[in-house]
């Protein structure tokens, strides 16, 4: 599509080093704002003109949370500041040996780029079930997800066929990892305490959640003591759990495994992501959907270019095959790199990036939680809990964010009750062989 001729990023030429960030994600945020002092032109690109703390999407997805209290608008982080630019485009490539970067509506020249633009769901080859899957990725994911489940009930209230109403009652959760887990867990108390309520003429004994993770454990990446206590509470919960399972496809209404099917009109995907590389880095940069850097971030091959959080892969001694694409690695390299580059316009020299594994944590459900310590220290039940939710409230961008937060999980530790059980927009996805009832009405 042509740019139209009244567009243009319009960055003011000035005389200083320009430093270009693409993706406004954790690990872009945390290298703009350390580069407050910095003597240098910060360029800030993002397709969206927010910040998502992607940790709590899964509450928006299953109605705990409203998505403007897990977001922040990236231009309030740099009021005041007359170096500072933001521009909502999406970025198509890069060009390094002209030190441009493309966007959708031009180039931008830069002196310093930082690819910090995050990571895409992973799909893994499975091209026929992707546009019958929801992800759980992006705030439009997770109203997505939320409108769905909704519309399903409402559906399935109405409903005189068996099989159909079996698959709208039905839930299948992609992959054990922390969202896999906590999504289960979070649907698992919508089931027990506010469903039932809000349908009495539905039997939500019906409603089945099935949990499918393709190794032999849940929560890798974290302690064997917090996969093994994950898997207690989840199946508690009344969850069907099933390891070392895999998808092999999903027609819309009967996802095919390794070991059997189950007919629902719902999967929420989340079985991984990888890097979203953008076009232009040459081939041997890029390895596993991840770009190669060296231990100061910097792209390898390249002078200038640098990459940060989960689309980057720096490999070393302890993380041989790239740092885990979480977010405290994301923040810590973008305050490292924020250092090093000002080190680098000042003429002084790099210092090499030494994460800080500060621990790592995942929630169920009210009272049950799991949280591994760097000094080997674990904890689960109501402790985990509150660590859980100090630890996501702090990170939280904005204080009118934290309150709000804090606001909705007091109430609904208290009454069991959760407030944005809202079809604000129907979804229908295409595939569908009918219209769903809501959109009827």
């Amino acid at each position: 599509m042509p740019i139209p001729a009244y567009l243009s990023l319009a960055i003011p030429d000035v005389d200083l080093p320009r430093i270009v960030i693409v993706g406004g994600g954790f690990a872009g945020l945390n290298l703009a704002k350390s580069l407050r002092k910095a003597k240098a032109q910060i360029v800030l690109l993002d397709k969206n003109n927010f910040h998502t703390f992607q940790p709590l999407l899964y509450q928006v997805a299953t109605a705990g949370l409203e998505p403007d209290s897990i977001a922040g608008p990236l231009r309030k982080s740099f009021e005041g500041n007359p170096n500072y630019f933001f521009r909502m485009v999406k970025v198509t490539g890069v060009d390094a040996e002209k030190n441009e970067v493309v966007t959708s509506i031009g180039s931008l020249s830069y002196d310093y780029l930082v690819l910090a633009n995050g990571s895409v769901t992973n799909y893994f080859n499975k091209k026929d079930f992707r546009p019958k899957v929801l992800p759980l990725k992006r705030i439009v994911h997770a109203l997505d997800v939320r409108s769905h489940i909704l519309q399903n009930f409402e559906q399935a209230v109405m409903t005189q066929d068996q099989n159909e109403f079996e698959k709208m009652m039905n839930i299948v959760v992609v992959g054990g990892g922390p969202t896999g887990v906590e999504v289960s867990g979070a649907l698992a108390e919508l089931r027990r305490f506010i469903l039932p309520k809000d349908y009495p003429d539905l039997d939500f004994s019906k409603m089945k959640i099935h949990l499918i993770e393709g190794s032999g454990r849940l929560l890798n990446g974290m302690s064997d003591f917090a996969g093994i206590e994950a898997l207690n509470y989840i199946k508690k919960m009344g969850i069907d759990v099933q390891l070392n399972t895999f998808v092999e496809d999903y027609d819309g209404d009967t996802v095919t495994l390794n070991s059997g099917t189950i007919e629902t009109a719902t999967v929420v995907w989340s079985a991984g992501v990888r890097g979203n590389v953008v076009e232009g880095l040459d081939a041997t940069s890029v390895e596993k959907s991840r770009i190669l850097v060296d231990e100061f971030s910097k792209v390898k091959g390249t002078k200038n270019v640098f990459a940060i959080g989960d689309v980057a892969m720096m490999q070393c001694e302890d993380f041989p095959n790239g740092h885990p694409m979480v977010a405290p690695v994301a923040m810590q390299q973008g305050r490292h790199l924020a250092k090093n580059l000002k080190n680098v316009v000042q003429g002084k020299e790099s210092q090499a990036f030494k994460y800080f594994d500060k621990g790592s944590m995942a929630t169920i459900g009210k009272n049950k939680a799991v949280v591994d310590m760097p000094n080997g220290m674990h904890f689960k039940g109501f402790l985990a809990w509150l660590i859980w939710m100090f630890v996501h409230i702090m990170y939280l961008i904005g204080f009118r964010n934290k309150l709000i937060t804090v606001n909705n999980w007091i109430w609904s530790y208290f009454t069991y009750d959760k407030g944005t059980r809202l079809i604000i927009r129907t979804f229908n996805r295409k595939f569908l062989r009918r219209p769903t009832a809501v959109n009827k009405i």
